[in-house]
């Protein structure tokens, strides 16, 4: 979804920064591990690079499990009123289970993986986000769609 969202902002001319968690955690955050300090350190480094980004004037997409609602608060925070848009993906754990192209979930239940959202390790949804996207009947080109409205209107 939000590499969607990236293409279909670029084709109207906003200039954008995805952040995501693979790209993040082979360069920026590379020494942390799944624990949850360090899972609160990934977040708050990626909002304060995302900040960063912002403040040069880019779209900044960030797609994060971030599973504390403290961390997203913190990041919330960082940013100037009306920069921070919270999405909620929402996807059932079953269904998320049942799309597992890398093979996570199997790992985390078989004890291979520690600290795994939504398996040993907990998930606060959202409370108020901006947009909730319901992965089950929406398809990701119609929430592509709805967030970019969201954003540019």
């Amino acid at each position: 979804i939000a590499n969607l969202v990236e293409k279909k902002l670029h084709a109207l001319g906003k200039h954008t920064f995805l952040l995501d968690g693979d790209n993040v955690r082979h360069g920026l955050n590379k020494d942390l591990g799944f624990t949850e300090a360090d899972r609160i350190e990934n977040i708050r480094r990626v909002g304060e690079v995302a900040r960063l980004m912002t403040d040069a004037g880019l779209i900044v997409l960030t797609a994060f499990i971030s599973p504390f609602r403290a961390e997203r608060d913190m990041v919330r925070g960082l940013m100037a009123d009306g920069e921070f848009m919270e999405v909620f993906i929402d996807t059932p754990l079953e269904v998320a289970e049942s799309r597992d192209v890398k093979g996570l979930y199997k790992k985390a239940r078989s004890g291979e993986l520690k600290n795994f959202t939504g398996i040993d390790s907990p998930y606060e949804a959202p409370e108020n986000p901006q947009l909730r996207v319901d992965t089950t009947t929406e398809s990701p080109e119609d929430a592509a769609e709805r967030i970019v409205a969201m954003l540019v209107g």
